[in-house]
């Protein structure tokens, strides 16, 4: 049920959390998960979403970055309401979508990201509508959108979108936030630039120039800065609780951790426990896994160098890995893994292929299991770690005078099979 929330628990990182995992950013990796489908408020971490479809929007041309937004009175009372972050926004103001995108991508504005949704879609009701089908087209599940900024419609001076409840919150579980983080910065790793920005002053000259401190405090020079860490966005709600998605690159591995209702020790909620629950996270990440390659480029297994072909000038092709397989495992398990040779059926008669076999045609895959059975947590996009397997050379079929000759050597062999079996009869 949307909503529903599990007991705080502590996992073996010691994280205090409704949930929690950690993924390999470059691949999708899991490499580790606590109730990660357990749908949970995710408050301002929605405006992730809001990003990703302002920059389709951008790269689409519906919209462009110096494009002028006029104030509607939506925006005005929610940017006056100083309990919520936020710039302010003159009635009669008009600001441009790249200085409100700062705004969102660094202050979490709440007002600004509205004005966002309102250009895109017109209103924010239709922007919701876009967030949901944006959503499935990404893969998440058990998602749900009922506003662009993440607060709870309560908040929203009776203006929140309609079809939804006045008191409804965006939810969704930790696998699918790290999913859409996942494919915010795979598609649009620009976003990083913003994200990484740790103050900048809003309409710097101004009467209305404001000071935006990044709520990220892992960035460096903060107070609970991480080595490498650029993004990606904090969320917090009464309902929600302390949530983070967080990033971090260091020696050319990037990590995507998600906390959901991060807690203290004693069970309280704060800044500091989100982002302590996040090192924990970072930690494990860069300290237990490395990356490893299980099958070269052109690998053969043993025993299966070649295969068969029916009616070729050659009796057999070799057979080899066209990709090769790398994977961030943790450290202590690389031993686990080995290469499982699949073939495919649809493409094989009686075990054999049949000519003409063209230079690199797919005859199958490889893929890495664990050797022991055990549970390997998968991919965020659920692709799981494979190569194609493809012919190392053509074969030409062979020409009708050698397929003749072939079908009357089986002929004979046949008939002289049958005799002897005839005359071996007569003896027995």
């Amino acid at each position: 049920m949307f909503g529903a929330t599990t007991a705080q628990a502590e996992s073996s990182l010691g994280l205090h959390v409704d949930g929690a995992i950690l993924i390999d950013a470059d691949s999708g990796k899991i490499l580790y998960e606590q109730n990660a489908d357990a749908p949970l408020g995710i408050a301002s971490m929605s405006k992730m979403m809001v990003e990703y479809l302002l920059f389709e929007a951008i790269d689409e041309g519906k919209i462009s970055w110096d494009q002028q937004y006029k104030v509607t009175d939506y925006t005005y009372a929610v940017s006056q309401d100083r309990n919520l972050s936020n710039v302010p926004l003159r009635r009669d103001g008009s600001y441009t979508i790249k200085e409100l995108y700062e705004a969102l991508a660094i202050y979490s504005a709440n007002a600004a990201t509205i004005a966002i949704a309102e250009t895109i879609a017109g209103t924010e009701t239709e922007f919701v509508k876009i967030m949901n089908e944006k959503a499935k087209e990404l893969g998440l599940k058990d998602y749900k959108f009922v506003n662009s900024t993440g607060l709870n419609n309560a908040n929203l001076h009776g203006m929140h979108p309609q079809g939804t409840g006045p008191n409804d919150e965006n939810v969704m579980p930790a696998k699918s936030v790290a999913r859409l983080a996942y494919s915010l910065i795979t598609d649009y790793p620009q976003v990083l630039d913003t994200t990484k920005i740790k103050s900048k002053v809003f309409r710097e000259g101004t009467d209305d120039a404001t000071k935006m401190d990044n709520w990220n405090f892992m960035l460096p020079g903060f107070v609970y800065e991480y080595e490498g860490v650029d993004g990606l966005k904090t969320g917090t709600t009464e309902f929600a609780g302390h949530c983070f998605t967080g990033t971090a690159m260091r020696d050319g591995k990037r990590v995507i951790a998600v906390v959901m209702k991060a807690v203290d020790a004693n069970g309280q909620g704060s800044y500091k426990a989100r982002f302590d629950a996040t090192r924990a996270l970072f930690d494990y990440g860069f300290s237990q896994f490395s990356e490893v390659e299980f099958v070269s480029e052109g690998y053969q297994f043993k025993g299966k160098e070649t295969l068969d072909v029916l009616k070729g000038k050659e009796k057999e092709v070799a057979v080899q890995v066209k990709d090769p397989i790398k994977m961030l495992v943790k450290t202590s398990e690389k031993d686990q893994y080995k290469p499982k040779l699949i073939l495919d059926k649809k493409k094989m008669k009686e075990g054999s292929l049949e000519a003409p076999v063209k230079k690199d045609a797919v005859i199958g895959h490889v893929e890495l299991v664990k050797k022991d059975g055990s549970e390997d947590y998968g991919y965020i996009n659920g692709k799981s770690t494979q190569s194609e397997v493809v012919t190392k050379d053509a074969v030409e079929k062979s020409g009708w005078f050698s397929l003749a000759m072939g079908g009357i050597g089986h002929f004979f062999s046949g008939l002289w099979d049958s005799g002897t079996g005839f005359v071996k009869g007569l003896f027995n």
